[in-house]
């Protein structure tokens, strides 16, 4: 059986996707149900669940938050965000950042039998193909590693995701994570983030773009969640940034 754990502040969503899990007869067991990210973290922690179902806006620690932390961390396990359509963008983002996949409010039987149906594909494939080679010589590690930073210089304003990166060099998410943050002194979304942002702060001094056209440039397809990131990065919204130059 395969191990989840839900996290919604909406008691009745967790208690309704428990009863869809449970009704598609497929070999997933519900092992617990947070109301916030905070204890969310806790439990898987404590529970090592294999899947994490989420919403992506909860009090605390929302759920962008909680999969970077846990990916941080080294945790293996796979993300499903729940949100809202007026979230969806954030949806997109957290596919870029290594979440398994989403659903949309209401959660509807048939979109989560669908995931469920693939994750367990997923796991049965991986069973049946050789474990990835992780007490390879440093060397080769460190080469590999540099090419997958390079890869991330070129695609970085693109929908990349850990899992895809991990694949690819033949890596674990967790270790790729730790490699990167060694080589990088950042995680991966924090690398990415700041490569971005930087790009952002240099095409903010050409007055002829908009600031939802600098958004759209570095990767960023929701105003107002740039428009966050860049504040957090920067400490000013991006048209205070602008004024300031």
């Amino acid at each position: 059986m395969y191990k989840v754990i839900i996290a919604d502040d909406e008691v009745w969503i967790g208690f309704g996707i428990k009863k869809l899990i449970h009704r598609s007869g497929l070999p997933f067991e519900v092992v617990g149900e947070a109301p916030n990210g905070i204890k969310a973290y806790e439990m898987v922690k404590e529970l090592k669940p294999d899947l994490l179902i989420t919403d992506i806006r909860m009090p605390g620690l929302n759920g962008l938050e909680l999969m970077k932390k846990l990916m941080e961390e080294g945790h293996t396990l796979k993300v499903v965000f729940i949100s809202g359509y007026a979230e969806f963008e954030y949806a997109k983002d957290a596919l870029r950042m290594g979440a398994f996949d989403y659903l949309l409010k209401p959660v509807e039987e048939d979109g989560l039998t669908a995931i469920l149906k693939r994750y367990v594909d997923v796991r049965e494939k991986k069973r049946e193909k050789p474990e990835p080679v992780e007490d390879m010589d440093s060397s080769i590690q460190d080469s590999r590693v540099k090419k997958i930073i390079e890869e991330i210089n070129k695609r970085y304003t693109d929908k990349i995701s850990l899992g895809d990166l991990a694949d690819e060099c033949g890596l674990s998410i967790g270790h790729l994570s730790t490699l990167i943050k060694k080589e990088t002194g950042q995680s991966f979304s924090e690398y990415i983030t700041g490569k971005r942002m930087e790009d952002a702060k240099k095409l903010l001094c050409r007055e002829e773009l908009s600031i939802d056209e600098v958004a759209d440039m570095v990767g960023y397809h929701d105003y107002f969640y740039f428009t966050k990131a860049f504040k957090k990065y920067v400490g000013m919204s991006p048209s205070m940034y602008r004024k300031s130059i």
